[in-house]
């Protein structure tokens, strides 16, 4: 069909607009609208009319004009603390992937691990600028978090639960983990163990540290000798690390709970002249930053960052079309990646050879780096 440009120019400056396609192609305004918005059929030859008249007017839609008709933005948001720290990046790269291959945007959101940001996005949700949140919090809350949570629709919960909320959630196998990193510690000898986590308040934090537990707990003279509590900051890492330091009868082994602990945490023992392995053996949650370039490569629990965006998407999905019940929790596995910051301990190495690894089991998964 030959262009219609030559007889139906648009010579004004301002962009296209819908009646101007219509125009164009001559058919109605609501025609277009509803061909273009609601994929309404049309005979093929007033398809093509206006397919021509889109390309030839260089029509752009209103994207708002658009939402108000479908009853949808095509978009969702993304709730995450912060986006400096390794794992939200990365997760938020993985959700972004997996909403463009559904045909959605993504709008990130940082709260500064803020209550009032997050309640602020919320009311975003509510006021229809996005169809759907996932979110994320890494804070306690005492109740005014959850209320609002259960009160929007269109939210799905991962990597962090708040307290008595009644919506979709993802998570990993924090417990799993934890014992995971605790049976790797003392299948190489060790039987004072340590752990640094974040808040108590967090759920996370409580799982792996309940993970740790049961693996000491399957281990004759093993023993949790000491805990470490705190926000999920390097310079926390440190102060942990001087209280590690500070201890007459310091454990051999530690299980650090994130990647932003671990950091400040090395720092301060390395300062202090402490090697990893030789004199303090080290396993860290969280694989997302370069820990395989660390001076040595840390060994660690993988999260599945990438099955994080895409089941978060989906379940979200789900919601949306009301077809993922309000108490929808799913878990996902981790794995260890064995690296080079676990040894036998001091006393152990002078007495005898390391001991050889068992092989893995179904329930302990290791992949060596």
């Amino acid at each position: 069909m030959p262009s219609l440009r030559a007889a139906n120019s648009n010579p004004s400056p301002r962009p296209a607009r819908v009646k101007d396609v219509a125009a164009m192609a001559g058919v109605s305004v609501t025609a277009v609208s509803r061909y273009l918005n609601a994929g309404l059929t049309l005979p093929p030859a007033t398809a093509e009319r206006i397919d021509a008249a889109v390309r030839d007017l260089d029509y752009r839609p209103n994207r708002m004009a658009r939402s108000l008709s479908l009853g949808r933005t095509d978009t969702i948001g993304l709730v995450v603390p912060e986006i400096a720290n390794p794992f939200f990046a990365h997760l938020a790269a993985a959700v972004e992937e997996a909403a463009d291959a559904e045909g959605m945007g993504l709008l990130l959101c940082a709260t500064l691990n803020r209550l009032d940001r997050e309640l602020d996005y919320l009311d975003r949700l509510r006021s229809h600028q996005v169809d759907g949140l996932i979110f994320l919090t890494n804070h306690g809350d005492d109740g005014t978090l959850a209320r609002q949570i259960d009160a929007t629709r269109g939210i799905v919960l991962i990597d962090e639960d708040v307290a008595g909320t009644n919506v979709p959630k993802l998570f990993c196998d924090n417990t799993q983990g934890g014992r995971l990193a605790g049976a790797h510690l003392l299948e190489a000898g060790h039987r004072s163990l340590g752990f640094v986590g974040g808040p108590e308040t967090l759920m996370s934090s409580g799982e792996r540290l309940d993970g740790l537990r049961q693996a000491v707990a399957l281990q004759a003279g093993a023993t949790l000798a000491w805990c470490c509590a705190g926000p999920h900051t390097p310079e926390q890492g440190r102060r942990a690390a001087e209280a590690w330091l500070d201890l007459e009868q310091r454990p051999t082994a530690l299980f650090i709970g994130s990647g932003a602990l671990l950091a400040g945490f090395l720092d301060a023992v390395r300062e202090a002249g402490v090697s990893v392995p030789a004199d303090l053996s080290l396993v860290a949650f969280d694989d997302v930053g370069p820990l395989h370039l660390f001076n040595p490569p840390i060994t660690a629990i993988r999260q599945p960052v990438a099955e994080f965006g895409r089941q978060g998407v989906a379940l979200l999905r789900a919601r949306l079309r009301g077809e993922a019940p309000a108490d929808a929790a799913i878990r996902l596995p981790v794995e260890l990646v064995v690296r080079q910051s676990v040894a036998p301990p001091p006393a152990l190495r002078r007495k005898r050879p390391p001991l050889p690894m068992r092989s893995s089991s179904p329930t302990t998964r290791k992949t060596r780096q």
